[in-house]
């Protein structure tokens, strides 16, 4: 059988989290590009981090995890992308460091690699749109064919209405959480009061395909534009370490579904699966591709 490779176009944030203990590779587009990478896809990023040796260090990842940098910008000035983390009783807090290098990922190059590439569904996000690098994102999709999936993943104090109603504008799939779909309900005015209520009022509003509703502990829920449901309830996670980058993995397991016809229901059960897995290591990413294994042995993923 032929490897087919599904191609996807990911734009927005690589960077470097900060622990107290410890430096870790991150950012919800980086997290997702290495997950699909890992599955068996061909994600491209259109990032941009720093002539520093965090930039070196996040290009010599890449490269090793056979993810391709020809999306990747280089910048003289701005610094790599750095989110300091702390841990407080309430869980993670994160304190994103403004004007970094993905603020300024240059529009024409961006253009360039959307046109150079023919990707199945195309991933962008929030954070990377709360400077200049929002029109580099404009003119990347009016470049790029394939369904548009965004990820919604409010940061404060880096929240616009009017960037995500754009976003929601250019969309076809939306991804949020239950916390973040209630803020999103309010940033944009709309009435409607129940989770179901708001996610089809969004639907309808934003003629979108569908939207996916991650809720923690408690599993997640899919809603389509024909308003058909689709819900599922999760076992505990055992031995929980932390959830950094949960909702990033359950995100690209999601994504893996669409690009191989997985039914919904399938496609959550396994992404909750998968994100549990995650929980179950300290930090978002894995150590080696051995974690994968399992995961691409049952499902038949190709490689």
């Amino acid at each position: 059988m032929a490897d087919i490779r599904h191609v996807v176009l990911i734009f927005g944030e690589i960077l470097i989290d900060r622990f107290p203990d410890r430096e870790v590779l991150g950012g919800a587009p980086f997290n997702v590009a290495r997950h699909l990478g890992a599955f068996g896809c061909a994600p491209v990023l259109v990032s941009r981090i720093g002539q520093d040796a965090a930039g070196a260090r996040l290009l010599q990842t890449l490269e090793s995890s056979g993810l391709s940098t020809h999306g990747v910008q280089l910048d003289s000035i701005y610094p790599t992308g750095v989110v300091e983390v702390s841990f407080t009783l309430e869980g993670h807090r994160f304190d994103i460091v403004p004007d970094q290098a993905y603020d300024h990922i240059h529009p024409r190059l961006s253009r360039m690699t959307a046109l150079a590439t023919t990707p199945e569904l195309v991933y962008f996000g929030t954070l990377a749109q709360r400077a200049g690098s929002h029109r580099a994102l404009r003119h990347m999709l009016r470049a790029a064919a394939g369904l548009r999936f965004f990820d919604v993943n409010l940061r404060d104090p880096w929240v616009y209405a009017e960037r995500l109603h754009w976003s929601l504008q250019h969309a076809d799939i939306v991804k949020t959480n239950d916390i973040e779909l209630d803020r999103i309900t309010q940033l944009l005015d709309l009435e409607e009061t129940s989770p179901e209520a708001q996610a089809e009022a969004l639907i309808q509003r934003y003629q979108l395909r569908g939207i996916l509703v991650t809720c923690g502990a408690s599993g997640a829920w899919w809603l389509d534009d024909a308003a058909q449901q689709t819900a599922m309830a999760s076992d505990p996670v055992p031995d929980i370490r932390d959830t950094v980058g949960a909702g990033d993995a359950f995100c690209a397991v999601f994504m893996l579904g669409l690009l191989n016809g997985w039914a919904i229901p399938l496609t959550l059960q396994r992404a909750h699966r998968f994100a549990g897995a995650i929980c179950r290591i300290q930090g978002a990413i894995p150590e080696h591709n051995d974690f994968y294994r399992p995961f691409i042995d049952e499902w038949h993923v190709l490689r």
